[in-house]
């Protein structure tokens, strides 16, 4: 059954900007089993893989075209110490996580392993630096040890460590949530300890350092207007961090109703408005968006599956996730003028993972798959798309049942995205896509069979992309049928 009828118009010979790639960033702390059986088992394990990488998992990333990653944290990232991961690994130091679950962290796998990561993956390393335990001496020798070219003590030491070239690192954040676990700071203590610590974070042998400072937590726009006064061109990004959760009841992963469905879709669209609140401020300071919001952690946050360590944040990944990953995305690329990079949080095996993984198996979730569908968007130019549609409303507030987004690909084919947030209805869409001519389109969809569909190591195929049928255009109209908690991106060659 329709709710009705719903309007898509999509402006295609509009001048607008690029979503950057970089939107479609990951994260991979060292919490849980995200780092450790999940990237990494080790050169001597069962498991097939590539100096300590496994395999399954890399071969599974590179076919998302991942542009950048974010390592170590986090949390975590004001708590590590770079040397404790460099240099024989059986020599490394072991420590205890103390933020998550308290296991013994072993340091095998540390920044020579991420950056083999990353050329692995052909991806932008971005690492969080130290600034809530760490030295500004310390933060400065990291970044010397990883980019210097000339013959330092510290370019030796890299050398004897297995690499004598330096890499390229792009993106570098100047600490992690400092106003809570990062030291709990006020802004304009933090915006200080940034102006010394960014200062000595230097640009070595013809390496740049794209510099993140840290942001706001959610709605807090004071912290963004104390950071953009007092840091302003000092930083190019500023980070923003918003979970798709309520604190306080989170809520089951899997087997919640369908009340709870729609609380956490409502809970999603908040990350529009929350956006919006932060560019307002950061306009009045950078009024040409020449400082980017880097939204490095979002997300959907669950209670952790039953008979898990409550500090690994390991939770399944629904249908329910796979429509708060299109709903953000579609949002990300409204906003990509200021949000120009985003990292999901996590990785593997941890929240709303892509990935996870039991030992040597491994499967991919309804998340991965809205992520290998929605690529098209990558380094695209934003298309503006005015949607007229039903509303859906289980509780307040009211949601517009249809989600959409739009872009024109660097070969000219335009792409449409759509999320039918409707946990039982189906809408029957139309899209006027007005200054193209329509050749030939094609759709992809996923769904499930409730918004409870899910992949499990019993059954990984589940939820697959499939071919969207009963597609059909007359002049410059599309007309389709959307089911219910769906997600569909056509493609339309112009």
């Amino acid at each position: 059954m329709a709710t009705g009828q719903t309007k898509v118009t999509i402006q295609a010979d509009a001048d607008s900007f690029q979503i950057s790639k970089h939107i479609y960033g990951h994260f991979a702390e060292h919490l849980g089993r995200c780092v450790y059986e999940g990237l990494w088992v080790g050169e001597d394990s069962s498991i097939p893989n590539t100096r300590g990488i496994r395999n399954d998992v890399v071969e599974a990333l590179k076919k998302l075209d991942i542009p950048n990653l974010r390592w170590p944290g986090g949390c975590y990232a004001d708590e590590y110490h770079w040397r404790y991961g460099i240099g024989p690994r059986d020599k490394r130091p072991r420590t205890v996580n103390s933020l998550w679950g308290g296991v013994v962290e072993t340091h095998e796998f540390g920044t020579h392993e991420f950056m083999d990561l990353c050329e692995m993956l052909d991806c932008e390393p971005y690492i969080a630096g130290n600034v809530g335990s760490g030295t500004v001496q310390e933060m400065q020798e990291w970044v010397q040890y990883m980019t210097y070219a000339g013959d330092s003590d510290l370019a030796r030491e890299r050398a004897a460590n297995g690499r004598k070239e330096p890499w390229k690192l792009k993106f570098f954040g100047v600490g992690n949530e400092n106003w809570g676990c990062g030291g709990a700071m006020r802004p304009e203590f933090y915006s200080d300890q940034y102006r010394q610590y960014a200062e000595f974070a230097r640009n070595y042998s013809g390496n740049e350092l794209y510099k993140i400072a840290c942001g706001p937590n959610g709605r807090d726009d004071k912290w963004t207007e104390v950071t953009m006064e007092r840091i302003g061109h000092r930083m190019h990004g500023l980070s923003l961090h918003y979970y798709t959760t309520e604190w306080n009841n989170k809520g089951q992963s899997f087997g919640f109703d369908e009340q709870a469905y729609f609380k956490t879709l409502a809970l999603a669209t908040r990350m529009d408005e929350i956006i919006a609140r932060h560019s307002e401020v950061m306009d009045q300071f950078d009024p040409e968006k020449r400082v980017a919001l880097v939204v490095d952690e979002w997300g959907t946050w669950f209670d952790v599956m039953p008979d898990t360590n409550p500090g690994f944040l390991y939770q399944q990944n629904t249908m329910r996730d796979a429509l708060v990953a299109g709903m953000t995305l579609n949002i990300f690329h409204k906003h990509a003028e200021r949000v120009r990079i985003a990292n999901l949080a996590q990785l593997v095996n941890v929240l709303q993972a892509p990935i996870l993984t039991d030992g040597p198996k491994m499967i991919v979730t309804p998340t991965y798959h809205v992520l290998e569908m929605y690529k098209v968007h990558q380094d695209a130019t934003y298309l503006p798309a005015e949607v007229a549609c039903p509303h859906y409303s289980l509780d307040k507030p009211d949601l517009e049942q249809l989600s959409a987004s739009a872009s024109r690909a660097q070969d000219g084919n335009i792409h449409i995205s759509l999320c039918n947030l409707h946990h039982a209805e189906l809408l029957e869409v139309t899209c006027e896509v007005r200054g193209a001519s329509l050749k030939q389109i094609t759709g992809r969809l996923l769904e499930g069979a409730s918004i409870q569909a899910m992949n499990t190591f019993e059954q990984p195929e589940q939820v697959m992309p499939v071919a969207l049928e009963g597609i059909s255009t007359s002049g410059n109209t599309i007309k389709l049928t959307l089911p219910a908690h769906s997600v569909a991106v056509l493609s339309i060659e112009s």
